[in-house]
């Protein structure tokens, strides 16, 4: 059994908030069930801004490996 997911509370805004039949529940993906809460629109659009700013967060940095340090 998958440890983290809270089944309980996923049935309960499943069957009781979305009123889905518990067949069409199961058939669902993650990312649907996602997108039926409404949980894809809280996050925002990723702005030239952000990027750059994880850009410098998170440079690329190339580590010298064995077969660069033979040629």
């Amino acid at each position: 059994m998958a440890e983290g997911i809270d089944w309980p509370g996923l049935m309960r805004v499943g069957l009781h908030e979305l009123r889905l039949d518990p067949a069409a529940f199961w058939r669902l993906t993650p990312i649907e069930l996602r997108i039926m809460l409404g949980a894809e629109a809280l996050a925002s659009p990723l702005t030239r801004a952000r990027l750059e700013e994880l850009a410098a967060a998170f440079p690329d940095i190339r580590r010298e490996t064995e077969s660069d340090t033979d040629r």
